[in-house]
């Protein structure tokens, strides 16, 4: 397949980065949208970018929760996004935790960010080129996943960001939430949406 019938993908992170942050959330009950979010995601798939998640799920390794309530809670997150006329194309979770899983989950595996598994996978299932991509989060694990992947990176203060945004190398872009990241990279892309980030800047 040749680079031209490759497709751009926005990666987000999901706790801190789409939904509020919340200890090992995993019910529709505690789930809340940061504002903004789902017009961001919206966005972003009308000019072209498939929006994928890709979240470190340790509660699944630790035996807090099990995959099928990570699957019933983005099947949920699927219905509210649809409410706002919009969708994740791709959920890809990692189970795992090297240190603090249970039985088979208890593994140094590569799909944990930072390593950039997760990312690699889909950019395989779904044919994306990640050279035309971007990884957006609020961890600096989420940034170094981006970069291993080859994507361009964008960290937003969100979650855990304001924290973890000034650790983060000075040319990757630090925003407000996903709303604004959303808006620099159509920006940054030409797709037509070219306002100034509200808060955005780079550090």
């Amino acid at each position: 397949m040749g680079n031209k019938e490759l497709r751009r993908a926005v990666f987000l992170d999901r706790d801190g980065t789409i939904n509020v942050e919340k200890s090992y959330l995993h019910r529709a009950a505690e789930f809340e949208f940061i504002p903004g979010a789902p017009e961001a995601i919206r966005l972003l798939r009308e000019a072209g970018f498939l929006v994928i998640v890709v979240t470190n799920q340790s509660g699944v390794a630790r035996g807090y929760y099990d995959e099928e309530a990570v699957h019933r809670l983005h099947r949920f997150v699927d219905g509210e996004l649809a409410k706002a006329g919009t969708a994740i194309d791709a959920y890809y979770l990692c189970p795992h935790h090297p240190r603090h899983g249970v039985g088979p989950y208890r593994v140094e595996c590569a799909c944990r960010k930072p390593l950039p598994g997760m990312i690699l996978a889909a950019a395989a299932a779904h044919g994306i080129d990640l050279r035309r991509s971007w990884l957006v989060g609020d961890k600096v694990i989420d940034v170094e996943a981006g970069t291993a992947a080859g994507c361009r990176s964008v960290i937003v203060r969100t979650g855990y960001g304001s924290d973890e945004a000034p650790l983060v190398p000075r040319q990757v872009p630090v925003c407000d939430d996903l709303i604004a990241a959303a808006r620099l990279i159509l920006a940054e892309e030409g797709s037509g949406i070219a306002a100034p980030v509200p808060g955005g800047d780079t550090v």
